[in-house]
């Protein structure tokens, strides 16, 4: 598929996003205010962050659309991983206020009577944050974008928080404090799902070790294509979004011609560039 093509279905994804998650604030707001639930209010707040995040994630997938240019000479992809930190960032704040508003709740001792608007709105939640989820998660892992899939989590926390809320719905006239422990509930499933997306998305940013897989399948190619052992090692890789660079170091022995290394050293490198389609820089260094 094409980059820019599936990076502008990307963009009316997140549009999508954003409309949907704005209609359903607006009706879970309403119904949470209508029976005076902070879990239901919560869940009303998560669904807006919602829409900040994708937000967020169109604005990431426009920038990283940008060629290469003299101050970015390796792109912008990385304008993704930024927004997807965002993301995190947005939701561990949203956790952090919903758990302070259920404490208070609960050491007031307030208790919530459901209705039948709230099981009617949190039913239609559910399977419209789902569909969502789906959607981005699935599209994000075929076009290898992080903050796609981060935002389908973020649509399924939300799902899943309007899931356990709408079990409480049920057993709520029985249990004055059910609506105090959702609404902790659901600010410890966003606090996990903060978690996943901030660690995923920040050790991509900060630099990851090569996988060994791809470090033997370079050596092979090297074993493949030249007659002698080249010994390829210390390998760096750069995650630039959708752009990796990767530098790794050979052995030819010193007294060799410096045109006859470079010779092999190019066709390392574009021998690593096809079959992997990175960037590839080899330091040669000599045996002697």
């Amino acid at each position: 598929m094409n980059k820019d093509k599936s990076r502008n279905t990307g963009l009316i994804i997140s549009w999508v996003s954003i409309l949907l998650n704005i209609a359903l604030f607006v009706i879970k707001f309403w119904v949470g205010v209508l029976y005076n639930s902070v879990a239901l209010i919560a869940d009303a707040w998560h669904t807006l962050s919602d829409s900040i995040s994708s937000f967020a994630v169109m604005l990431g997938i426009k920038i990283s659309l940008k060629p290469a240019d003299e101050d970015h000479p390796f792109g912008h992809g990385r304008a993704e991983l930024i927004s997807t930190i965002f993301v995190g960032i947005l939701l561990a704040i949203v956790a952090a206020n919903f758990t302070y508003e259920s404490v208070l709740k609960l050491v007031s001792h307030e208790s919530v009577v459901y209705g039948k608007w709230a099981i009617i709105v949190t039913v239609i939640s559910v399977v419209i944050k789902e569909i969502m989820a789906q959607y981005s998660i699935r599209y994000g892992k075929k076009v290898e974008s992080g903050a796609l899939v981060a935002d389908g989590w973020h649509h399924r926390s939300d799902a899943i928080s309007s899931v356990i809320i709408l079990v409480g719905i049920f057993f709520g006239k029985y249990f004055w404090w059910i609506d105090g422990v959702l609404g902790l509930v659901v600010s410890g499933l966003i606090f996990y799902t903060t978690y996943k997306i901030l660690k995923d998305a920040l050790s991509l940013f900060l630099g990851q070790r090569i996988e060994e897989n791809l470090k033997e399948d370079i050596r092979e190619i090297g074993f493949k294509t030249f007659t002698r052992n080249l010994d390829p090692h210390h390998f760096l890789i750069h995650e630039y979004g959708h752009h990796s660079e990767l530098t790794f170091h050979i052995s030819l022995p010193g007294n060799m011609q410096l045109s006859e290394a470079h010779e092999i050293a190019t066709r390392y490198e574009n021998k690593v560039k096809e079959k992997f389609k990175i960037g590839v820089t080899i330091h040669i260094e000599s045996l002697d």
